[in-house]
């Protein structure tokens, strides 16, 4: 009888303990598969043609890339009205790639490179 009551509580309390916890700092930035592109964003995806596992980004500042995503994006697509720029954190130097607004790319080479996303160059070379 214990254990009936027990396991109800256990479920409720693991739904309510995510609600209690701080939100992200980047609560701009979503993530998740799969990703649902909309305005003021811009998406990757693991899969060429827009699909696969997702996340998107929504300026200002800098975001780096989930572990699934970094160096592995296929295509991308940008519900912004504003560029971006993919970031590629190379030893001792880094590089931007411009995506300009309402840009997007169903194969995506550049995408092997990835390591961020950002409102600005971030002092990088053009890359």
């Amino acid at each position: 009888m214990l254990r009936r009551l027990a396991m109800p509580a256990a479920a409720a309390l693991a739904a309510l303990v995510p609600a209690l916890l701080p939100a992200p700092a980047a609560a701009a930035h979503a993530a998740g598969p799969p990703a649902a592109h909309a305005p003021g964003q811009v998406c990757f995806w693991t899969g060429a043609g827009q699909h696969g596992t997702g996340w998107c980004y929504g300026p200002p500042g800098y975001a780096d890339v989930p572990e699934f995503l970094h160096d592995k994006a296929v295509s991308f697509r940008s519900d912004l009205n504003r560029d971006v720029y993919a970031i590629d954190w190379a030893r001792g130097t880094c590089y931007a790639r411009l995506i300009r607004a309402y840009d997007y790319s169903d194969n995506w080479s550049w995408g092997s490179r990835i390591d961020g996303v950002a409102d600005t160059n971030q002092g990088c070379e053009a890359g």
